[in-house]
């Protein structure tokens, strides 16, 4: 990557949290801050961020656009409607960058990311067009058919848990997002789809996505032993 060339950061975070008991996760306390804060936070203390647009739901709009305004996020330039699925919210977000070369792309619940993931993932994209954050699974995986019945166990040591950041080059998650329509869980899986090579980069097992109220918990232990 090129020190001329603009990155664009898209924070994810329009999700509806059905598992966090009535309570919105972006923002629920996190180190004494919404969870949200906590993330925008360290995009915008990362050097290699030039633009930040965080995707948000239609309750969370307005509080997510008064949260910017009174942290000072200056790397902030839009807090924009997401939509119903993640690649919506995805897709609102690319819309809205502006002469970016590289695209970040972050999940709003995973809140212990830091410049150092999001510095290395640039840096591994650079070198092919597309890196993912990722950790080596710890347990033994099964694969299994809907009546729940054992069909095969594939070998763990070939076996990775995505997380994000993803970064991509902004032409190759354009054209992803422009040309496959299928509905999937993450970004990577629409630039598999058109056939790109894409390289895992070692991610963080602190780097835990929060989706119910145990995981919040666990996120400010963490957050509390490292002081991120």
């Amino acid at each position: 990557m090129q020190n001329n060339q603009k990155v664009g950061a898209i924070i994810v975070a329009a999700g509806r949290g059905e598992r966090m008991s009535g309570l919105d996760k972006m923002f629920a306390p996190l180190g004494g801050k919404p969870v949200l804060a906590r993330v925008v936070n360290v995009f915008e203390q990362c050097n290699s961020i030039d633009q930040i647009v965080v995707a948000l739901s239609a309750q969370a709009l307005e509080q997510g656009k008064k949260l910017v305004a009174q942290e000072g996020f200056s790397k902030v330039t839009d807090v924009c409607l997401g939509g119903k699925l993640r690649q919506n919210s995805v897709a609102a977000g690319l819309s809205r960058l502006k002469n970016c070369h590289w695209v970040v792309i972050h999940d709003g619940a995973r809140p212990l990311v830091t410049v150092a993931l999001i510095e290395t993932g640039l840096g591994v994209a650079g070198e092919i067009g597309a890196a993912v954050a990722a950790v080596p699974i710890t347990d033994t995986i099964k694969v299994a058919g809907d009546d729940r019945f054992v069909q095969k166990t594939p070998l763990r040591q070939n076996l990775w848990a995505v997380q994000t950041p993803q970064v991509f080059r902004s032409d190759i998650i354009t054209q992803a997002y422009r040309k496959i329509r299928a509905e999937v869980t993450d970004d990577a899986s629409l630039v598999e789809r058109l056939g790109c090579r894409i390289k895992l980069y070692m991610g963080s097992y602190d780097n835990i996505k929060i989706t119910n109220v145990s995981d919040l918990a666990l996120a400010e232990i963490i957050w509390r032993e490292h002081e991120i």
